[in-house]
């Protein structure tokens, strides 16, 4: 059981994106909170339910799609070397 079994979509905040990654071509596109809960039926489903479901959009690929939560914390640079 991973951490995608246990948030469903009604858990999520409407400004979280979501990151998804075709595993075939590699595009990269992001879903956010709103555009889930504005479907429907997608409410009770669970972040691993939406992963299995997502095919990718690219003309030509259909293939599975990796999803993933990106960091919502801010990146700092490496800063460091040989003393």
């Amino acid at each position: 059981m991973s951490w995608k079994d246990r948030i469903q979509v009604c858990d999520l905040d409407p400004a979280d994106r979501l990151e998804l990654l075709c595993r075939k071509c590699r595009h990269l596109r992001y879903l956010t909170g709103t555009e889930l809960l504005a479907r429907k039926s997608a409410a009770r489903l669970t972040l691993a339910e939406v992963e299995q479901r997502a095919k990718c959009r690219q003309r030509g690929c259909g293939g599975h799609m990796r999803l993933a939560m990106p960091d919502q914390g801010d990146t700092v640079g490496f800063v460091g070397g040989i003393a």
